[in-house]
């Protein structure tokens, strides 16, 4: 259960975030253009990520015991670096308001999506290598660790989908993205410290 409460608590630190895809899927959700197709890939390259990355990174441990130390302190690094850049961005609050688009195809809206999802190399970082290894660190309990990532990709994908014009009403309030940043932070520097003061 803990591996599986802290997966999904990385995994939605780290998708909330605000980024081309996210922004993408509200204005799609805003105009109801093929938004369940959008949020499906979204969510399934997700978990195909996830699952990868517990099973490279695993793999690699395996082959070299060492390498589990190694990531480790990479996850902590970045997840610090991350939660500090969350605190920041929190004084410098920016807005979204997204503004009305023309209806895109279906091929459209498939090959744009991938785009932000596979072309974005933070995507790599933060599923494969990030929750891969901070994954690793559970043991036999890493697959609950994906299967929690996994939820929280779901989940905020399907939320902000449907959400979006409910969402749309508070984006451009700065105060909601200074909580939300502010909230980011603070989860990202607990799991960093949860890591690097555990033993496995």
């Amino acid at each position: 259960m803990n591996a599986l409460i802290a997966g999904f608590l990385s995994g939605f630190s780290l998708i909330v975030a605000i980024g081309a895809q996210n922004a993408y899927l509200l204005r799609l959700g805003l105009s109801r253009s093929h938004i369940g197709i959008a949020v499906a890939i979204c969510a399934l390259s997700d978990v195909i990520l996830i699952v990868a990355g517990i099973a490279g990174v695993g793999s690699l441990v395996r082959a070299i015991p060492h390498l589990l130390e190694v990531f480790r302190w990479i996850g902590v690094s970045y997840l610090t670096a991350y939660g500090i850049r969350s605190f920041w961005r929190a004084y410098k609050v920016s807005t979204l308001t997204p503004s009305e688009v023309a209806q895109p195809t279906r091929r459209a809206v498939i090959l744009t999506t991938l785009a932000f999802t596979f072309l974005n190399p933070h995507v790599y970082l933060d599923t494969v290598l990030l929750l891969g290894s901070i994954g690793n660190q559970y043991g036999s309990h890493r697959w609950f660790f994906a299967l929690g990532a996994c939820l929280a990709s779901v989940t905020w994908f399907v939320s902000l989908g449907t959400g979006a014009k409910a969402l749309a009403r508070v984006m451009g309030r700065p105060a909601t993205w200074r909580v939300l940043d502010v909230g980011i932070g603070i989860v990202m520097l607990l799991v960093a410290w949860s890591i690097a003061t555990t033993h496995v």
